[in-house]
């Protein structure tokens, strides 16, 4: 499915694709790169007038990480998910410090959640048991 999004939102998504955050370069480079989840993940997302930082449209899957730029911004956030959610997009949520602490746990639970909207999906698994590329 497609999702249209407010003009003004593709210039900005394309300058936060340009100077990721730490925690977003590492998301992306360690976890998050096709050849990592043999899906298609892309950076800073415009949906509908929203950026999501890392979006999946073929498990309809949002990445979210939150870090500075989240602070006092909590009903944004929640009005967001909840528009989200009426799309049928899955929300992910990470903080920085996972990031920044726990990436290998972080790489763990976003297999689980791939695994798990693959089944609510009825997708076929495109990650073979004993070649886990998140160990």
């Amino acid at each position: 499915m497609h999702y249209y999004y407010k003009n003004h939102l593709k210039e900005y998504s394309q300058e936060n694709r340009n100077a990721p955050t730490k925690t977003e370069w590492l998301a992306w480079n360690c976890i998050l790169k096709r050849d990592k989840t043999w899906y298609r993940f892309l950076r800073q997302k415009p949906v509908e007038w929203f950026i999501l930082d890392f979006y999946c449209a073929k498990l309809k899957l949002w990445i979210e990480l939150d870090g500075a730029s989240h602070e006092g911004k909590g009903e944004y956030d929640a009005e967001r998910d909840i528009f989200l959610l009426w799309l049928w997009i899955k929300i992910i949520r990470y903080d920085d410090h996972d990031i920044l602490k726990n990436l290998e746990w972080v790489a763990l639970d976003i297999e689980s959640s791939i695994r798990e909207r693959e089944k609510e999906l009825h997708l076929k698994s495109s990650i073979l048991k004993d070649t886990s590329p998140f160990l």
